[in-house]
């Protein structure tokens, strides 16, 4: 086995990964429940797979990765106007943020690169591959393992039918141009991306939902169309008690539990 291989391997831990977010800070700012980072992670369940983290993050974080049987850090490697929906920007600027090397200097087990294609400029869509590919080879060398992230512009403009051809088309790009697993929206046609992917592919959880049990049907369905796990933010953290919404998401992702049982188990009220 090589570094990408054992990385992934505690990763899975043998079945679906949960990988809490909270990098939201990276492009939005201090968000409702995200204010004092590292006190956030603090309370982030012990049982999770990951933890997903912005580059500067990393060294104020690290107490929830020190210890043994901790989740993994997962580090975002490249900054992109995309996600900064507060300015109105959306034509997908990319940049890298942090070299791999570095990355793996600061703790990193995992990295995650995105990709925003489709955005409008040819050259754009260019340079967005390049970075996105240099950062690719660049893990691999260091056999640290990279999501490939999956994430249109304007995703709120998108119809779900627009949604789902462009997560369809874009995973198998992203996976034909190097990643160990694939980050995206789960759309009508997840299952059949999953079919037609050679990777793992985890579902996001995207904005706030208006109750947990919604947050937790979800990730069932993600789950049952062939996902290999989830990436939830703002619903996993934004919510009465993190700790228990967690614990009913790694049932639900983790052991099969049904949406509705584990929240009621784990006395999530809305």
């Amino acid at each position: 086995m090589n570094g990408t291989e054992i990385r992934l391997g505690r990763l899975f831990g043998g079945g679906n990964a949960v990988i809490i977010a909270v990098d939201h800070g990276e492009f939005d700012g201090p968000i409702p429940g995200m204010g004092d980072l590292p006190e956030v992670v603090q309370r982030i369940d012990s049982g999770v797979s990951g933890v997903l983290v912005s580059p500067g993050m990393l060294a104020h974080c690290g107490h929830i990765f020190d210890r043994r049987g901790g989740p993994l850090a997962v580090v975002r490697l490249n900054w992109s106007t995309v996600y900064a929906f507060h300015w109105g920007y959306a034509d997908a600027e990319t940049v890298r943020a942090m070299s791999p090397e570095e990355a793996v200097a600061a703790g990193a087990d995992v990295a995650l690169v995105s990709l925003t294609l489709k955005s409008g400029s040819e050259a754009r869509d260019a340079r967005n591959v390049e970075v996105y590919c240099r950062l690719v080879r660049e893990a691999r060398r260091l056999g640290l393992p990279v999501v490939g992230e999956v994430f249109p512009p304007r995703c709120d403009d998108l119809s779900p039918r627009e949604m789902a051809e462009y997560v369809h088309t874009c995973c198998r790009i992203v996976a034909e141009l190097g990643a160990d697993l694939i980050k995206t929206f789960y759309t009508e046609r997840f299952a059949e991306t999953v079919a037609t992917c050679p990777l793992p592919i985890l579902g996001l959880g995207a904005s706030k939902l208006p109750t947990q049990l919604d947050a937790l049907r979800l990730a069932q369905r993600i789950v049952d169309d062939g996902g290999r796990g989830v990436v939830f933010g703002r619903n996993a953290i934004q919510v009465p008690d993190p700790a228990a919404f967690q614990q009913a998401l790694c049932a639900v992702v983790q052991q099969g539990a049904d949406a509705s049982a584990a929240a009621a188990s784990h006395g999530l009220k809305d």
